[in-house]
C-alpha cells in the first residue's frame, strides 16, 4: 500500500496547493488568509475528534504543551503561506515552499558538520538554495511588459514586489524550524498524539480568527467564496494522513519519500491547467533546480 498511499499523499497536497490558492488570490479579500485558517481548523478539529473519539488516540493538556512550540511554528508557516498566495502565482511559491527540507538539512550540517552528510544530499541542497535564490533574482530583473503579457492569459496580475518572495521564503524557514523541532520533540512524544495535538491547536487558531474576523472585523463568510478553502483544507489533512501510514512503512520509506516530496512539480502542473499561469524560461529553469534538489532530499530521507 506503500505506493498508493504516496500517491494519494502527492495528489492531496497538490490538491491542497490548487484550491488554497482559489481561496485566497483574491487581493481585494483581505482578511481571505485568515478565513483560510479557519477552514483548516474547522477540518483538523473534526479530525482530531475522529482519532481521540473512534481512534482512542490519547491526548491530554500535557501532550499539547510538550508539542505547542511545533504546532506554532508549522500554524505560523501556513498562515504565512496563505498570504503569500496574494501576491505571487503558484508555480512560484510551491517550489520555494517545499525547500524547507533543505534548510532542515543545513540545520543539521550547523549540528553535525559535514562527515555525516551524504555528497548526493548536499549538492541537493545547493541545488535548492541557487534555484530559490534565482526565482528571487528573475522575479526582480523580469521586463514589467513581459510579466503584463503572461499573466493577462490567466487574468491576475501581481505587481513586482519584495513581498512576492519573501512570504514563501519565511514559510520556508518556519516551517524548516517547525520540522527540526519536530524530530527532537517527537523522540519523547507518541506521532499519533503529536498530530492530535497540532490538530487541536489549529482549531484554536481557526477559532481565534473567526472571533477576529467575524465578530470584530465585522467580514462574512460566503459559501461561494469560503467553499475552495475548505477543499483545500480537506487535501491538506488527507494529505497528512496519507503521508503517516506511507512513510511508516520502514521497508519503503526510500521510494515513498521522493515521490511525495515531488507534489510541487504537481501543484506547478496545476496551476497551468487550472489557473493558465504562464511563467518565463528563467522561471521555469530555476523550478526545475529546486525540484531536483527535493526529489535528491526525498530519495535520501531514510
Amino acid at each position: 500500500m506503500w505506493f498508493w498511499l504516496s500517491v494519494i499523499a502527492l495528489l492531496c497536497w497538490s490538491g491542497s496547493d490548487l484550491f488554497s490558492k482559489i481561496g485566497c488570490r483574491d487581493q481585494d479579500d483581505k482578511l481571505g488568509y485568515l478565513k483560510m485558517v479557519i477552514a483548516v481548523g474547522v477540518v483538523m478539529g473534526l479530525h482530531a475528534a475522529y482519532e481521540i473519539f473512534v481512534g482512542g488516540t490519547e491526548i491530554t493538556l500535557g501532550i499539547m504543551l510538550k508539542y505547542l512550540p511545533v504546532s506554532l511554528l508549522y500554524i505560523s508557516s501556513m498562515t504565512i503561506g496563505y498570504l503569500g498566495l496574494r501576491y505571487i502565482e503558484l508555480s512560484i511559491s510551491s517550489p520555494i515552499c517545499n525547500s524547507s527540507g533543505a534548510l532542515v538539512a543545513i540545520l543539521y550540517l550547523a549540528m553535525n558538520g559535514l562527515s555525516d552528510m551524504n555528497p548526493w544530499m548536499l549538492a541537493a541542497v545547493a541545488l535548492v538554495s541557487f534555484g530559490v535564490i534565482g526565482l528571487g533574482i528573475v522575479e526582480a530583473n523580469e521586463d514589467e511588459d513581459l510579466r503584463r503579457a503572461r499573466q493577462d492569459v490567466g487574468n491576475y496580475r501581481y505587481a513586482k514586489s519584495w513581498l512576492a518572495i519573501a512570504l514563501p521564503v519565511i514559510y520556508c524557514l518556519l516551517d524548516a524550524l517547525g520540522t527540526f523541532a519536530d524530530s527532537l520533540v517527537l523522540e519523547t512524544l507518541d506521532e499519533a498524539s503529536a498530530n492530535v495535538a497540532y490538530e487541536l491547536t489549529f482549531l484554536l487558531a481557526g477559532i481565534c480568527c473567526f472571533i477576529y474576523v467575524v465578530l470584530i472585523r465585522g467580514d462574512r463568510l460566503l459559501p461561494k467564496a469560503e467553499g475552495p478553502k475548505y477543499l483545500g483544507a480537506i487535501f491538506e489533512t488527507a494529505g497528512q494522513f496519507a503521508y503517516i501510514y506511507a512513510i511508516g512503512d520502514s521497508d519503503h520509506v526510500m521510494y515513498a519519500a521522493p515521490i511525495i516530496s515531488a507534489y510541487c512539480t504537481v501543484s506547478v502542473l496545476w496551476s497551468r491547467l487550472f489557473l493558465k499561469e504562464r511563467l518565463g524560461w528563467k522561471h521555469y529553469l530555476m523550478i526545475a533546480l529546486v525540484i531536483i534538489g527535493i526529489v535528491i532530499l526525498g530519495i535520501f530521507d531514510v
